[in-house]
């Protein structure tokens, strides 16, 4: 198992990094958050995971440690690939994952682009015992803070604001203040909007 690697970042893209290790050059798959925490000098320091299936050997990269392990977590569900995980950590920050499968909100597993209503309940179902316990996840406090924001997004939309626009300002606030009152949140939204 390559646990990690460290050397000099030859190319970097937003899906795969090439780092050079004494001469070897390694072509990692990375996520956006990864891209996004990839510093630009030359030498770095990825946390790695290598599946290794019979026509290939993939190596995935992570800033973070956390990351990666959530990485694992993801891979361990049923229905579930390294690909599917990857899109879930690009498509949204690791600690809303964590969130969501924590107070069991399957809207925001589904909507990552690939995981349909079954797999994001199968996320939730197998997950949720194993996030809470790892990371010391008050569930009733998971719960709260997902109804304030459901409960924001729907006054939102009553004043008659698309949902999508909201959601985008919304998720922010909240990951910004996770105790925000849905009073704030919706008070924060209306300035941002």
């Amino acid at each position: 198992m390559i646990a990690h690697l460290q050397g000099r970042l030859v190319e970097k893209n937003p899906t795969d990094v090439v780092i050079d290790c004494g001469g070897v050059g390694y072509q990692v798959n990375i996520s956006l958050h990864t891209f996004a925490l990839i510093p630009n000098s030359e030498n770095i320091k990825l946390y790695t995971h290598l599946q290794i299936k019979e026509d290939a050997h993939t190596l995935y990269g992570f800033v973070e440690k956390s990351e990666r392990e959530i990485f694992r977590m993801l891979i361990s569900v049923s229905g579930i690939g390294a690909g599917i995980a990857r899109t879930m950590l690009s498509s949204i920050e690791p600690k809303q994952i964590i969130n969501a499968i924590a107070s069991g909100d399957v809207g925001v597993i589904q909507s990552i682009k690939g995981i349909g209503n079954k797999t994001a309940q199968r996320v939730i179902l197998d997950l949720k015992e194993k996030v809470v316990k790892l990371y010391d996840i008050d569930e009733v406090f998971a719960v709260q803070n997902n109804r304030n924001r459901d409960e924001a997004l729907s006054a939102l939309e009553v004043l008659g604001f698309v949902r999508k626009a909201s959601e985008k300002v919304v998720e922010r606030i909240v990951k910004e203040d996770p105790e925000a009152t849905v009073e704030t949140i919706i008070k924060k939204a209306l300035k941002s909007l």
